[in-house]
């Protein structure tokens, strides 16, 4: 049985996957749950929310499933001899080994009494015939996706936001998505420093006060720098991205994807709206607006010929090369130049 944070057992008010941190921990635990997905900080927060609710039943055991050995499981399950329940935390269940996935199974078909058993499961291929065993005995499930989509983390920031009593505009949420990037974890922590530390309505001007420094020199900065052709602006932000300690990594990522958000926008009819864009290469509809005016001055060829430029950049910074750092300046030259054909 899968269960959303949505659903009656979590008193959650809502189903998205950015929303599911507010989610509240069931009133009643269910003797085995399972928490499913490779967002580590929604799983941790599922597995606290359970936890906690679990909390009559002992202080928690935190176990890795590939420790654990044929017979191990059973032990720590095992009825205490001073009475009182049992809590288990397995980790990591997609490496557990047969015959421990067995004993899980097991379990979940029939729990031993005053025992909670919480299992984490980061889903894909490697252990689904656990998944599928579970599922198949309903045992209550939290899906914790990947969060992707840029509309996504921005519904995840005003429902940090929402959690906290606070409001934000969505040009705070841009802006801070502009300095911090897709790390979630860093995202909260933000979140509730803002909501802490600030009063009223939190808009760009508020957040910028905070973080304007890793905003212009985010590898998304950059990479708009870099694609309108303001090549001074563009090697600016790089040396100082640099000197502040952004990773060339999450620079180059920047640059990818705005290169190729070029490529996506730029194949879309130009009738369509904003928002349909939006919704077919999940970006919102601001950003579509940017990239289309961005677009000015390039062609087919020359996105692929910065997307190969970006690529070999990817290459130089992750180890081909021994200079992260002039290997960017080449690929923010190349991509400017990629323009009209410059």
């Amino acid at each position: 049985m899968a269960v959303s944070p949505g659903s009656a057992l979590w008193h959650a008010s809502s189903v998205s996957p950015a929303s599911r941190s507010a989610a509240a921990a069931p009133a009643v635990p269910a003797p085995v749950s399972l928490v499913v997905g490779e967002e580590d900080l929604l799983v941790d927060r599922a597995v606290a929310r359970l936890v906690a609710a679990a909390a009559e039943h002992g202080t928690a055991q935190h176990v890795p499933a590939a420790q654990l050995h044929r017979g191990e499981l059973a032990a720590l399950t095992a009825p205490s001899l001073f009475g009182g329940g049992c809590l288990v935390v397995l980790h990591g269940t997609e490496d557990a080994a047969k015959d421990v996935a067995d004993e899980i199974i097991a379990i979940a078909a029939d729990p031993p009494p005053e025992v909670v058993l919480v299992l984490t499961h980061a889903g894909g291929a490697k252990g689904k015939a656990l998944l599928t065993a579970l599922g198949k005995r309903r045992v209550p499930t939290v899906d914790c996706p990947k969060i992707t989509r840029m509309g996504e983390r921005m519904q995840f920031v005003r429902g940090e936001f929402r959690a906290a009593h606070r409001t934000i505009e969505d040009s705070g949420v841009r802006e801070l998505l502009d300095a911090l990037g897709t790390d979630l974890r860093e995202l909260a922590a933000a979140c509730a420093q803002l909501a802490a530390d600030t009063t009223g309505v939190i808009d760009q001007a508020v957040v910028a006060r905070y973080y304007r420094g890793r905003a212009e020199a985010s590898g998304f900065t950059i990479a708009d720098r870099a694609v309108e052709g303001r090549l001074a602006d563009a090697l600016e932000l790089l040396r100082w991205a640099l000197a502040v300690g952004v990773s060339p990594v999450l620079i180059t990522s920047g640059l990818a994807q705005g290169v190729r958000l070029l490529g996506r926008v730029g194949s879309a009819s130009r009738g369509q709206p904003d928002a349909a864009v939006a919704a077919e290469v999940g970006a919102p509809p601001w950003k579509i607006d940017r990239v289309r005016r961005q677009l000015r001055g390039w062609t087919p060829d020359g996105v692929a010929r910065a997307l190969a430029a970006v690529a070999q950049a990817d290459a130089q910074v992750k180890g081909e090369g021994t200079n992260a750092g002039y290997a960017l300046e080449v690929a923010i030259q190349e991509i400017v130049a990629s323009k009209a054909g410059r």
